[in-house]
């Protein structure tokens, strides 16, 4: 059963093409991870700042390793400090069946 992964970061407008640049390099690093299937990453029209990754994993364990990946935390902790708070982590499924344990 697939996942979304829905990121939502605030940051101040003058922010928005450095964060870019980082999301498009943790994209290059994202798409070689196992169970990645897709991704975009949308501006907000009506709250200058504001952007949303959307990405689709196999299962939630695929996610969480991608999580824990040294790479992805390296690039992380140069986005995190250009935030006006931490993102907000969603995840969703494309039924509406609980999510087994350990997915």
């Amino acid at each position: 059963m697939a996942v979304t992964v829905l990121v939502q970061r605030d940051m101040e407008a003058e922010k928005q093409e450095e964060v870019f640049d980082l999301l498009r390099r943790l994209r290059s690093k994202a798409v070689l991870q196992p169970g990645y299937i897709s991704g975009e990453t949308l501006f907000s029209t009506n709250r200058s700042g504001t952007h949303l990754v959307i990405s689709k994993w196999r299962s939630l364990k695929d996610w969480r390793a991608w999580e824990r990946n040294a790479e992805r935390r390296e690039i992380l902790s140069k986005i995190e400090p250009l935030l006006r708070a931490p993102a907000a982590v969603s995840f969703y499924l494309d039924s509406p069946a609980l999510v087994p344990e350990g997915v």
